[in-house]
């Protein structure tokens, strides 16, 4: 096997992370720099924060920077123009982020979103290593995925496959930023979830605390992890309904809530599946931060 170093950049809304993987089979970084985004500076000033990172890596692994570069970004590149959207880093938008860069680095760049580069990560060296189908997702401020297929990501015709956040819910009807309503994101995100407990006890809490308050049966925090469990229930079984994947890993801050590997939310699952059992797996995250890097990284096989 091909176990030449492999270049990966996390570009982050506050700090671009490079590292140099030693390959595949061992899954460790050999070198790890970053570096403030500073995208209020403007977009040249991000390409050329990326160009310094890449320079310090090659000063501090002794290396020529390699052929192909893999990054991963907030926002997806738009495949008929090239074009970055959907990115929180709004200098990005409307760029041709990925030949900019291969320009002003002098290789080629292979760029995913972030949610792409979690799920390679943890479908190549993490949770999910060796299943063959396998989609991650990020339950955090905001919901998004992404599908690995035998160790590719799958980016769609218009870049946005995985995006099961702003599908919608039955009989919800909360606003999104994306203007549409009822959006799997107004419901089963952190901050929805914040603001549903607050809703029903009058009370503002963290949803950690809400976790907490649950385990004492505070009954306005087992409403919410309830709501959690249903409505993650409901979202998730039709993205199983149509890729049917070998295991679903789940990241983010509210992918820390014990409840979603629970028994119940197994069986909300089954509510809505066609299939009378649910074999696929709901795993954890083994990678933790180094998930998006690595990910990064690997597109650059």
């Amino acid at each position: 096997m091909d176990e030449r170093p492999l270049w990966g950049v996390d570009l982050g809304g506050t700090k671009i992370e490079g590292a140099i993987l030693d390959g595949i089979e061992t899954g460790g970084a050999r070198h790890r720099l970053r570096l403030p985004t500073e995208s209020a500076l403007g977009y040249r000033h991000v390409i050329g924060q990326i160009v310094r990172l890449c320079e310090q890596l090659e000063a501090a692994s002794g290396l020529r920077r390699p052929a192909v570069l893999g990054i991963g970004t907030p926002g997806v590149t738009d495949p008929s123009t090239g074009q970055l959207k959907n990115s929180n880093t709004t200098c990005l938008n409307g760029q041709r982020l990925g030949e900019d860069l291969s320009q002003a680095l002098g290789i080629e760049v292979r760029l995913a979103n972030d949610a792409n580069c979690f799920s390679l990560a943890e479908a190549t060296l993490g949770a999910a290593k060796g299943r063959p189908v396998v989609v991650g997702l990020i339950l955090g401020t905001g919901v998004g995925g992404g599908i690995v297929v035998d160790g590719r990501v799958l980016n769609g015709k218009h870049g946005i496959a995985g995006e099961w956040g702003h599908n919608p819910l039955r009989h919800e009807s909360t606003p999104c930023y994306c203007g549409r309503t009822g959006c799997i994101e107004t419901v089963i995100s952190g901050p929805s979830l914040e603001r549903f407990y607050a809703g029903v006890s009058g009370v503002g809490r963290r949803l950690p605390e809400i976790v907490r308050l649950a385990a004492d049966n505070d009954s306005h925090a087992l409403a919410t992890l309830a709501r959690l469990r249903e409505k993650f229930g409901e979202a998730i079984a039709a993205v199983i309904n149509i890729l049917d994947p070998d295991a679903i890993v789940i990241g983010g801050g509210v992918g820390n809530v014990d409840t979603l590997y629970a028994e119940e939310t197994r069986r909300e699952i089954l509510r809505h599946l066609f299939n009378p059992v649910l074999n696929t797996e709901l795993l954890r995250p083994k990678l933790g931060d180094s998930a998006g890097v690595f990910g990064a990284a690997l597109l650059a096989r």
